[in-house]
């Protein structure tokens, strides 16, 4: 595994990050930054032995302030599931013989990705999931402006156009999915709060894909001011959040709107739905943690 010295949190952030230091990182976040979010149990007793997820957080647009805290939660919460969790920003720890390790990519935030991202490695991320039948999640941004990435804007099956406020809004829970693991158990409505992203399509019917669940953007105002004046538009009546994406190629996609910050993740909710999805993208059974019913 590559490695290199970080002598400051500055060096961190303005520095190529290998695996490493940023694990590094976020072993000083557990001791110097506790953040309030839902990982308040002990580690869950169900365990899922030999499941390994590598979470990449770099970006080529915009940087959401949260990404690390968001990384944080991420290896809480696969200590809670009881699986592994890695996290690089380097494009160096996405080589063929460092991702035959995982079995699934998490994309946190991690948008604009040809910027970032040699071919090489675009390359050697399509064929992991192809051939190795592995899985990819995306969280909230991690198809914002992928379009030069083509293989990842088709499995993403969508683009971004511009997106809310934080703002509580009613959910509903596609009928046909309401026995997925990242949603079963939640009513058929419900309210949340999070960023509502409104992309440049929908990928309702489309071969492969099956929505999760919808946002109804009559109880929200879909499109903040800062996208008003720059061609934003809001999705309608099919505004899917969630969804899932099984291609004839082999492996496994899915994504979620949640995770532009904590503040979307710090439910019981959010812990199941992330956990599931991942679980899932790694074709593994569903587990439960505890204190959640």
């Amino acid at each position: 595994m590559p490695s290199r010295t970080v002598n400051s949190f500055h060096d961190f952030y303005t520095e190529p990050n290998t695996m490493k230091t940023a694990l590094a990182f976020i072993s000083a976040l557990f001791l110097a930054c506790p953040i309030a979010t839902a990982h308040d149990q002990k580690p869950d007793s169900a365990k899922s032995p030999g499941l390994k997820v590598l979470v990449y957080s770099n970006t080529g647009y915009y940087r959401h302030p949260d990404i690390p805290k968001i990384n944080r939660w991420l290896v809480l919460l696969g200590h809670e599931s009881g699986f592994d969790v890695d996290v690089t920003e380097h494009w160096k720890d996405l080589q063929p013989e460092v991702l035959a390790g995982y079995d699934v990519l998490v994309l946190n935030n991690a948008n604009e990705l040809d910027l970032v991202l040699p071919e090489e490695q675009r390359k050697a991320v399509e064929q992991w999931f192809t051939k190795s039948k592995k899985g990819i999640v995306g969280l909230h941004a991690a198809l914002v402006r992928q379009t030069k990435w083509e293989w990842l804007n088709q499995l993403g099956g969508c683009d971004f156009n511009s997106d809310s406020d934080f703002s509580k809004a009613k959910i509903t829970v596609d009928e046909a999915a309401k026995n997925h693991p990242t949603v079963k158990g939640q009513p058929a409505e419900f309210w949340y709060e999070a960023d509502w992203t409104n992309h440049d399509r929908s990928v309702t019917g489309m071969p492969g894909f099956r929505v999760l669940m919808r946002v109804d953007e009559t109880t929200y105002e879909p499109v903040r001011d800062y996208f008003k004046t720059r061609d934003g538009k809001p999705m309608g009546k099919d505004h899917p959040i969630a969804w899932t994406n099984e291609p004839n190629s082999g492996g496994r996609f899915f994504y979620t709107e949640f995770g532009h910050d904590v503040r979307s993740l710090s439910t019981q909710f959010a812990r199941q739905h992330i956990r599931e999805g991942i679980k899932w993208a790694a074709n593994k059974p569903p587990v439960s943690a505890k204190g959640e019913k």
